[in-house]
């Protein structure tokens, strides 16, 4: 995990509440803070717009915002005129409920996208909940797919993630077609127990020429498409440029 998902983690994830369904939902009081808005009333603003934005995209408001009352603490505040009772002990709280909302992960998202772009922490929370509100519906989606459906739209993903692991490959020097398949080794020796492509060509009973990810399921290509994309991206936040190094980070992130 680097720097960037630990710190999304610490803030959002954290927030996360689960009801007796196993649904999530974060509290707008709780994101209020995690947002850095001091004032209830200008953070009821976005919200407010966050709902509008709901609206025009033809979701139900109500399903994404569900209003509740939370009861807080509040301190007594002394009275004058009391007669002999004198004045009330400004130690003493009463409870008072205060407006809140169960927010869906789409109703957060909504809310961080109409925010202070100013704030760093609201960029933050666009990347976060754009990208995990993109992979819950993505999931929903990929669970309606047939098999073969669910391979090819993974087989063709993995296509183009190839080909920016192969300039990241490029990048730390490794030139030759010779250099790139012992790079591309690395990676299937440390998924595949130690099987180069070839060994696991053989073992799919495969024809010279024949691409072995053109013969996988959808499962053996989406732990394949997990390889190649953590590979580029560790290869490219480390800046590894020597073909060593990126033979043992694309075998180690396989692994």
């Amino acid at each position: 995990m680097n720097e960037l998902e630990e710190r999304q983690k610490k803030i959002f994830d954290d927030l996360r509440h689960f009801d007796e369904n196993g649904t999530e939902y974060w509290l707008a009081r709780e994101l209020q803070g995690a947002l850095q808005y001091k004032e209830w009333r200008n953070f009821s603003k976005v919200i407010d717009t966050a709902k509008i934005a709901c609206k025009i995209s033809q979701h139900d408001v109500d399903d994404h915002f569900v209003g509740i009352n939370k009861m807080v603490e509040m301190p007594v505040r002394p009275r004058k005129n009391c007669g002999e009772l004198g004045f009330v002990d400004v130690n003493k709280t009463k409870m008072k409920a205060i407006p809140d909302y169960k927010l869906t992960r789409y109703a957060c998202y909504l809310i961080v996208m109409n925010g202070d772009p100013r704030k760093d922490v609201i960029a933050l929370g666009q990347t976060y909940f754009a990208v995990k509100t993109r992979q819950q519906e993505f999931a929903e989606l990929f669970d309606r797919l047939s098999e073969d459906e669910r391979r090819l739209f993974i087989r063709g993903d993995i296509k183009q993630k190839n080909m920016l692991l192969a300039e990241a490959a490029h990048r730390a020097g490794i030139i030759t077609r010779a250099e790139y398949a012992a790079f591309q080794d690395a990676g299937y020796r440390g998924l595949y127990g130690g099987m180069t492509a070839r060994d696991i060509a053989e073992n799919k009973g495969l024809s010279e020429g024949q691409e072995i990810l053109d013969h996988m399921g959808s499962e053996e290509l989406a732990a394949n498409l997990f390889r190649i994309t953590q590979t580029e991206a560790k290869m490219k936040r480390e800046g590894i440029n020597t073909p060593d190094d990126a033979n043992a980070t694309h075998f180690r992130i396989s692994s």
